[in-house]
């Protein structure tokens, strides 16, 4: 090997660490111009109907695993929930429709009750009506609170980033539940 090839290599091993780091310091400095100092926030209630004719949510993959909640039928690791549930303006079924939130949860934790959650928020209603939102995340479903992330959107929520608080609002097992979610938006000013 000849000291020049060896000086060559070192400059191009030189250039290609200062360019890595100049763009490892710019990505983490730089932000969406116009991104919101707030986010935009609504609070939506989500009706997960197991039971009787007009269910909007269906199992459709029996879990196999360990048992993590019993009862009849027992709820199991494994087991894949698709939904379709509506949303409105309160907790009651019967108070003004916002949407519905189509997606799936599946009983992800071997080890307790937890779901991965995966949904689209449809806004049919409202000033954001016609937009989506996506919502993905772990839901430990016997915790007074989750945080879920929203990954995504469509319409007025292009390229949206933010997180969902998720309470349970009523519950009865194995049968019915109210969510209560409080949206927490950042949408950027270029979408």
């Amino acid at each position: 090997m000849s000291v020049a090839w060896l000086e060559q290599r070192s400059v191009y091993y030189l250039v290609s660490l200062a360019s890595l780091v100049l763009a490892l310091v710019l990505s983490m400095s730089w932000q969406w111009p116009g991104a919101p100092s707030q986010p935009s926030r609504m609070r939506l209630f989500m009706h997960d109907v197991l039971t009787g004719p007009g269910a909007t949510a269906v199992g459709v993959v029996n879990g196999t695993g360990p048992v993590l909640i019993g009862g009849e039928p027992p709820l199991r690791f494994g087991q894949v929930v698709m939904i379709d549930d509506p949303l409105t303006e309160g907790p009651s079924p019967a108070s003004t429709p916002l949407g519905s939130a189509q997606g799936f949860y599946a009983f992800a934790s071997m080890h307790g009750p937890a779901v991965l959650l995966c949904m689209n928020v449809v806004l049919t209603a409202g000033p954001y009506s016609g937009s989506t939102l996506t919502v993905v995340g772990r839901d430990n479903f016997v915790a007074p609170l989750r945080e879920l992330s929203v990954v995504g959107g469509t319409g007025r929520f292009r390229m949206a980033t933010g997180y969902v608080l998720w309470r349970t609002s009523s519950w009865e097992m194995q049968k019915n539940a109210v969510l209560e979610l409080d949206v927490f938006v950042y949408v950027h000013a270029h979408a």
